[in-house]
């Protein structure tokens, strides 16, 4: 099982990835730094917490897990 510091990391890690990703979808597809900017940000917060909460449920289904 995982620890919840490192689900964490976890998250937070690919989130700033796909905060760098959507910025620049919001840009392209807005033309503007900020408003697509603001979307990202809006994006980001709610992907990371919907992650965090998907990761830890999983780790507490034992289905599919090879014990070693």
């Amino acid at each position: 099982m995982e620890t919840q510091r490192r689900t964490l990391v976890k998250a937070v890690l690919w989130n700033v990835l796909g905060l760098f990703t959507m910025s620049l979808v919001g840009l392209v597809t807005t033309g503007s730094a900020v408003v697509g900017g603001t979307i990202a940000l809006l994006n980001t917060a709610v992907g990371l917490c919907c992650y965090f909460l998907y990761e830890r449920i999983w780790a507490r289904i034992t289905w599919g897990r090879r014990h070693v």
